[in-house]
């Protein structure tokens, strides 16, 4: 049996619920969307979300773990 009432509509989003912003590459380290990304998000179009959701694999790439702490990132 099919609720309709309970039925929506919903935006499609590769949220996964971890958001930290990794300093170096400004991506998202759960979902690999830029701030721009997640901030447009809700007014996006279909496609437009589609064309970015199409792009998050060739983004995990981009991210670096951080080692050393502090004392790495000041030797840069």
């Amino acid at each position: 049996m099919k609720d309709d009432i309970w039925a929506r509509d919903e935006i499609e989003s590769p949220c996964v619920k971890i958001c930290v912003v990794h300093p170096e590459s400004r991506l998202c380290t759960g979902c690999l969307r830029t701030i721009d990304e997640i901030g447009a998000w809700s007014k996006m179009a279909p496609e437009a979300r589609r064309q970015v959701m199409a792009e998050l694999p060739s983004r995990a790439g981009q991210l670096s773990k951080r080692r050393g702490g502090r004392a790495a990132r000041l030797k840069r």
